[in-house]
């Protein structure tokens, strides 16, 4: 009979037993203390593949002594959901005991499908873990991701996965030896993912065996894993690393090394449409407007992959790349933006000056409301200096400080303008 895949036969069998992911499972992080806290919650796993997403979720049904029942939403719809509820009914109603359920690549429900969870986690029939590889912020329904404590995994650290390599060897391959050379390359091509490493692993380890050899070195890796070492050897960088140096490349105005980090991406696997949200967030983070054709541009090619998908529209996404590398650069609005919010997060609520508000009804107009407001359309150059837009006693925070560059010197001048003419209106008064 054939054993179960190397990965498999190495699944943790408890939490001290899993490797990687120690900010949230070290003493008094985050997943430990929902391990020890003695009542599960839904909860939401997002991390790249093979980071122990999976395993998790079944360590926490067997810490909490509850049933664990597990759906693929590729292979699933509403009627597996239906019959997932049903038995959660039954288990509960003949034992009494707590359900844990596992939705795997949870993003690729639809909405509905999503939504046909909530009741059931409302009601506590049971315990909703989902598993995903997409930001959840994009991927999962707000109403069921308010329902969630989100936690995010990361891909396993090059001495996770050396020290996985040798629990494999000790445990389940008769103590195969592989020298330092070899497991740097098996690392490399895991690229922190647990998962693709044994897989690659039990691949040469049955080379080894078919050679009658009990040390595995890099002539027998080649021969055995081929293109899999090309494809993936990303030179122990992590994928946000290398998600990284492209935000980096693109913020630094270097398109050869954009077009590099972008392509690099692409050869090892990297989902399209992740990139293409990470191009938009360039677009608006570190051009801004100093050319607000980067975010029509980034937009009009995420749509147009998703018209052509691969490899017609990685194209669109490459060129909108090279444009946002060579585009002007400022991120004024990122840092107004972020001064605003931290400012509104620790502020009193001001109330709204009475000349802002609106005067819909008889009431209103007698209590002053809009009143003393100037249109600005009727003002010199459509613009009523000297007014205030901030609730009274707030002086003027000035967070958005454009720069010198492209589109944005020409805003820059005009707000000069407009605070002159503010400021003759008050010597004037």
């Amino acid at each position: 009979m054939s054993l179960p895949p190397l990965a498999e036969r190495l699944r943790p069998t408890t939490l001290d037993e899993v490797i990687g992911q120690r900010h949230l499972l070290d003493a008094g992080k985050p997943l430990r203390v929902a391990f020890e806290s003695g009542e599960p919650h839904s909860m939401i796993l997002w991390g790249p593949p093979g980071v122990g997403k999976t395993t998790l979720a079944r360590l926490m049904a067997d810490g909490f002594h509850a049933e664990f029942m597990a759906l693929s939403a590729v292979l699933s719809g509403v009627k597996d959901i239906r019959e997932a509820v049903e038995q959660a009914q039954i288990i509960r109603a003949n034992s009494g005991r707590r359900t844990i359920l596992f939705v795997d690549e949870v993003h690729r429900f639809n909405k509905n499908q999503q939504d046909a969870f909530l009741p059931h986690v409302e009601s506590g029939l049971f315990t909703f873990i989902g598993a995903t590889t997409e930001n959840p912020s994009f991927e999962v329904n707000s109403a069921l991701l308010s329902r969630a404590s989100v936690y995010v995994l990361k891909p396993l650290e090059d001495e996770d996965l050396n020290a996985l390599i040798t629990r494999a060897c000790e445990r389940e391959l008769d103590n195969l030896q592989i020298g330092e050379e070899a497991r740097g390359m098996l690392i490399a091509s895991a690229d922190g993912d647990a998962r693709r490493l044994l897989n690659n692993l039990e691949i040469a380890a049955r080379a080894a065996n078919a050679k009658a050899t009990k040390e595995l070195d890099v002539d027998l890796l080649k021969e055995c894993l081929g293109d899999a070492l090309r494809r993936f050897d990303k030179g122990g960088d992590s994928f946000y690393d290398q998600i990284s140096a492209l935000h980096k490349s693109v913020r630094g105005s270097n398109p050869d090394g954009a077009l590099y980090w972008f392509v690099r991406m692409l050869d090892g696997g990297a989902d399209p449409r992740y990139l293409a949200r990470r191009i938009i967030r360039m677009a608006t983070e570190d051009i801004g407007l100093a050319d607000p054709r980067a975010l029509r541009l980034a937009l009009d090619a995420a749509e147009t992959y998703e018209r052509l998908g691969s490899p017609e529209g990685e194209l669109a996404l490459a060129e909108a790349v090279i444009f946002l590398a060579c585009a002007a650069k400022s991120n004024a609005v990122y840092t107004a933006y972020n001064a605003a919010r931290a400012f509104v997060a620790k502020d009193k609520t001001r109330p709204v000056p009475e000349h802002l508000r609106n005067a819909p009804t008889k009431l209103m107009k007698e209590l002053g409301y809009g009143k003393l407001y100037r249109y600005a359309h009727d003002e010199p150059e459509a613009y009523a200096a000297g007014e205030t837009y901030l609730p009274d006693g707030m002086r003027e925070p000035q967070w958005y400080d454009p720069t010198p560059r492209g589109m944005e010197g020409k805003i820059a001048e005009k707000l000069a303008h407009l605070r002159e003419l503010d400021r003759k209106t008050k010597r004037g008064k």
